[in-house]
């Protein structure tokens, strides 16, 4: 687990930009390559959206169910026993990595096969927080809610991180590169999305995310 010093957010994301060519015929089929590897990673996470998924009835409640029981369940413990067992934040972590993985392929970032284990060019760390000293068992009842204005911004972001990503696919088509500044901006964005995720839902810290894509 990485160690965090009192300026760092505890939730640091990046990805190895691409020097090498791009494979132009894996990024011209890249959705049905990823559907096997979409399969697993809804079978053992429950529910995944990379940000660029529209939010319809079927995918609320998948969303709901699994997502949500987990959240509720997060919740009861930090609130009643103020404890948050290491093996289940281990485990959100390695899923929230599995995932991240998994977008970075779809998002065209990289080429390699995302990995159900390994990190390869794709890195996600989390700090394992110190509950008593750190987490206040009330605070997960209403994070969701003071977490709102990210919500606003990251929908605005990610419609036009949608946007980046299309001419950028056009871009690896043609001359086989990933335009860096596109790059960074829609990592950026996916950068801000897992701090508030890790606000609101994992509950891992009680530090409000930054209004921002870097690190």
């Amino acid at each position: 687990m990485a160690m965090y010093d009192d300026d760092m957010y505890p939730v640091q994301f990046s990805v190895d930009y691409p020097e090498e060519p791009r494979n132009r015929l894996s990024a011209l089929v890249r959705i049905i390559l990823a559907i096997p590897i979409l399969v697993v990673l809804t079978l053992i996470g429950g529910y995944f959206n990379t940000g660029n998924e529209e939010i319809d009835i079927d995918t609320f409640s998948i969303a709901l169910i699994a997502g949500g029981g987990i959240w509720i369940a997060t919740i009861l413990m930090i609130l009643f026993r103020h404890k948050y067992p290491r093996w289940w934040f281990d485990w959100g972590l390695e899923i929230q990595r599995f995932g991240a993985r998994v977008g970075a392929y779809l998002l065209l970032w990289r080429d390699e096969y995302p990995s159900t284990d390994e990190e390869q060019a794709v890195h996600l760390d989390i700090a394992y927080p110190d509950v008593e000293g750190q987490l206040n068992r009330f605070m997960p009842l209403v994070k969701w809610l003071l977490a709102i204005p990210h919500y606003i911004v990251l929908m605005v972001l990610w419609i036009i991180a949608l946007v980046v990503t299309v001419i950028a696919w056009f871009a690896i088509l043609i001359v086989g590169r990933y335009p860096r500044g596109m790059f960074d901006f829609v990592v950026g964005v996916d950068r801000w999305s897992y701090r508030v995720v890790a606000y609101a839902f994992l509950l891992t810290t009680d530090r409000y995310p930054p209004f921002r894509l870097s690190e």
